[in-house]
């Protein structure tokens, strides 16, 4: 039989022959697809998740009643004036100076409204040597940050003419000018770094700058295809900025991995020997196959955030499945008709100080992990104990994992001065910085019954424990609505904060506006919020958990026809994710080896991330679970031992996963390097679970286990029998060589 006949089946083959026959045709297919994207996307515009969209409760329901009523808050702004030591107090006669000075100054910018005096709104703190100036910014608060700069100034020349107290600005749109100003560039220059190094990093791979090139521009060209989709999709699903910095280091990290398997494996077979186009047909129908099933199983990971009915989670899942998509048809389309138009060019530019490595067969070896397949095959049993044992120990601290939506100091730490002034406004004020803010919405606002309402909350909110006040009153008399600002006693520490949230709710609320009918009064804010989140978030892991775990097992039970293959995938991508949870909390909640890696011990770990690593990782780690276990499987089929075929598969795949991870470890890192704490716990927890993965997982515990299972491996009830045949397609060895037969002589299926 020629190489020339050799057929295969598949999904994946019958896709990589057409591209490869009709490779002008394929090409053009695709770009004319990423122009259309493109285009729709930019025509259609994007949609973003609205405030009300974000969370459900009450924090929903404050957002839905401020929007139905067209009041569109401004971006409020606060001055605190402070003695800095001595005993002035806010009633001396210097104190009073500098107010007035802070007053006519920022009135004078002609950017404030509602400038408001501390001897008018009682903001003066109970030891007096500290008061706020408060005011609202004019124009829309979502570009306040854009406007506040003149009245900082202005209240920087008041602060030089008083050197004796502490002047300073903190608020929405000052906060919003002091990140965008120190972090702003932050996400920009990780997103740009991560093509140059993804790009340095497969010269190396690959030696040569045609071959390196072709996964980036996979990457490159599935990335931007997906964002216009994002616009479409957006008028049905609303999308974020996150969703779209999460698509970005999804899509490079899978783009660039797919192409990697698929080009790995069609140079392998160049190399042994056969033509083009049998080297590609063999690439489609066994890396293609393999990318086939791994971007299925990240699909339906990421769809598992789809249940958790928080909007920000929804756009997340909804980009990260379309990028993983896009890339994966690319993958088994677009690259096998490039690579047939390019042939033996793929390797011009070579790099002369890189010479491959071949052995016999063509195959690229790896001589570390050869040497390490060598003592794990030899002993599984210790091998297995001690690689386990090591998992478990890294995971044992997420036992005391606590989560919680990060405060300013926590994100950023107190090297910026707005910080500090965010630390000194809360011990002054505790809770002021960050107050609940009650949206009271009545058929009559001015209703007897409603103001009287309105006036006894206010007194026992400070009477019942949950403020220390002042708790102020702003009333929309044209759309009959109400805010009411109740600082928290707790202040920045979260754990207090909500026990006060919790008595404003439960207590303080039934007994005053609880009492008037028709009468809606959410409460809201940031405490709130974060509140609210961590209840709908807690409610949705189980279902996600469930989903994911339970449809990954489906889709390695149908690909591999092995009962014990998809359990142990399960059980070690398990190991992988809580070895990450382990690495998160010892790194960020309790300051363990943090300043290794720039970050700090700030007590907890942001709300959001355990559930979002969980779906990432488990999606992701499977990219090489199933390029491992096909490469063994295939393997097993010519007719080798399980240990053999264990053997051949992870030392054949070891280049190109070493490879892939490195990548994906390296664009991970690039986002632990940001300044946000909750951006570097990201990145850390990413980085650490991948490297982990490819290491670990795949180089010691999978063989060992496979080993250790011998031919257990490949068992399927007969009641499974009946299970749609998806396995693995046939390769030129397994058609020539006898098929593999178990103890009884019974042709084995594999």
């Amino acid at each position: 039989m020629g190489n020339g006949d050799i057929r295969v089946r598949g999904l994946a083959a019958r896709a990589g022959g057409w591209s490869a026959r009709h490779r002008w045709a394929a090409v053009g297919i695709w770009v004319l697809f990423v122009v259309l994207a493109m285009g729709l996307g930019s025509a259609a515009g994007r949609v973003d998740v609205k405030d009300s969209d974000q969370l459900k409760g009450e924090t929903h329901t404050a957002a839905r009643i401020v929007e139905d009523a067209g009041i569109d808050e401004p971006a409020s702004e606060t001055v605190l004036i402070q003695a800095r030591g001595g005993d002035l107090k806010a009633t001396d006669p210097e104190f009073r100076d500098a107010v007035e000075a802070v007053v006519r100054a920022v009135e004078g910018t002609g950017r404030a409204t509602e400038v408001t005096s501390p001897y008018e709104t009682k903001t003066i703190s109970k030891d007096g040597r500290s008061a706020l100036v408060q005011f609202d910014m004019r124009g829309e608060s979502d570009t306040a940050g854009e406007r506040v700069e003149p009245v900082l100034k202005a209240v920087e020349g008041v602060q030089q003419d008083h050197e004796s107290l502490r002047i300073e600005e903190i608020g929405g749109a000052s906060m919003m000018k002091t990140f965008d100003d120190a972090f702003g560039d932050d996400f920009k220059k990780a997103e740009y770094s991560a093509v140059p190094v993804a790009l340095g990093i497969l010269l190396i791979a690959f030696g040569a700058l045609v071959a390196a090139l072709l996964p980036v521009a996979l990457a490159v060209t599935a990335i931007m295809a997906t964002m216009g989709l994002m616009g479409v999709v957006s008028h049905v699903m609303p999308m974020s900025e996150t969703a779209n910095s999460v698509m970005l280091l999804v899509g490079m990290a899978v783009g660039v991995d797919y192409c990697l398997f698929y080009l790995r494996r069609e140079r392998e077979e160049r190399e042994a020997g056969r033509d083009a186009q049998t080297a590609l047909r063999i690439a489609a129908a066994t890396s293609g196959r393999a990318i086939v099933v791994s971007g299925v199983t990240v699909c339906v990971a990421m769809a598992g955030m789809l249940f958790t009915g928080l909007a920000e989670f929804e756009a997340m899942g909804l980009a990260s499945l379309m990028v993983v998509a896009v890339a994966m048809v690319g993958s088994v389309t677009v690259l096998p008709a490039l690579l047939s138009l390019l042939g033996e060019r793929v390797e011009k530019g070579r790099l002369p100080f890189l010479r491959r490595r071949k052995r016999s067969g063509g195959t690229q070896d790896s001589r570390f992990w050869t040497a390490v397949l060598r003592r794990v095959l030899a002993k599984p049993v210790v091998a297995v104990v001690v690689a386990a044992g090591a998992l478990l120990a890294i995971t044992a601290p997420a036992l005391g994992m606590k989560t919680q939506q990060l405060t300013l100091d926590q994100e950023f730490g107190d090297s910026l001065p707005i910080v500090q002034t965010y630390n000194r406004l809360n011990d002054a004020f505790p809770g002021g910085s960050e107050p609940a803010e009650v949206i009271v919405k009545a058929h009559d606002i001015n209703a007897p019954e409603v103001k009287s309402a309105l006036a006894d909350f206010r007194d026992r909110a400070i009477s019942s424990g949950a403020s220390r006040g002042p708790v102020e009153i702003k009333l929309h008399d044209a759309q009959n609505v109400a805010f009411v600002y109740v600082p928290l006693v707790g202040g920045s520490d979260q754990d207090k904060a909500g026990a006060s949230l919790d008595l404003l709710r439960d207590e303080v609320r039934p007994a005053t506006l609880g009492k008037v009918d028709g009468l809606e009064a959410p409460i809201t804010g940031q405490v709130a919020g974060s509140k609210d989140f961590n209840d709908q978030l807690a409610g949705a892991v189980v279902p996600v958990f469930a989903f994911v775990v339970v449809f990954a097992f489906v889709l390695m039970l149908l690909s591999f026809r092995s009962l014990t293959i998809a359990v142990t995938s399960i059980v070690l991508n398990l190991l992988s994710v809580g070895a990450a949870y382990g690495i998160l909390v010892a790194v960020f909640q309790h300051g363990w080896g943090a300043s290794l890696v720039g970050a700090e011990g700030v007590g907890a770990i942001i709300t959001w991330l355990p559930l979002f690593l969980f779906v990432i990782l488990f999606g992701l780690s499977m990219d090489y679970h199933v390029f491992v276990v096909s490469r063994i499987r295939e393997a097993r089929l010519r007719g080798l031992a399980t240990k053999d075929a264990i053997r051949h598969g992870v030392v054949t795949t070891a280049g190109v996963v070493t490879s892939a991870a490195v990548i994906m470890v390296a664009v991970f890192a690039i986002f632990g390097t940001l300044s946000m704490q909750s951006m570097k716990q990201m990145g850390v927890g990413l980085a650490a679970a991948v490297l982990i993965d490819a290491t670990i997982i795949r180089g010691v515990l999978l063989p060992a286990v496979m080993a250790l299972l011998g031919e257990r491996n490949w068992y399927l009830p007969k009641w499974l029998h009946r299970l749609p045949d998806l396995t693995h397609d046939e390769t030129p060895q397994a058609v020539a060589a006898p098929a593999a037969r178990d103890d009884e002589g019974e042709p084995l299926r594999v």
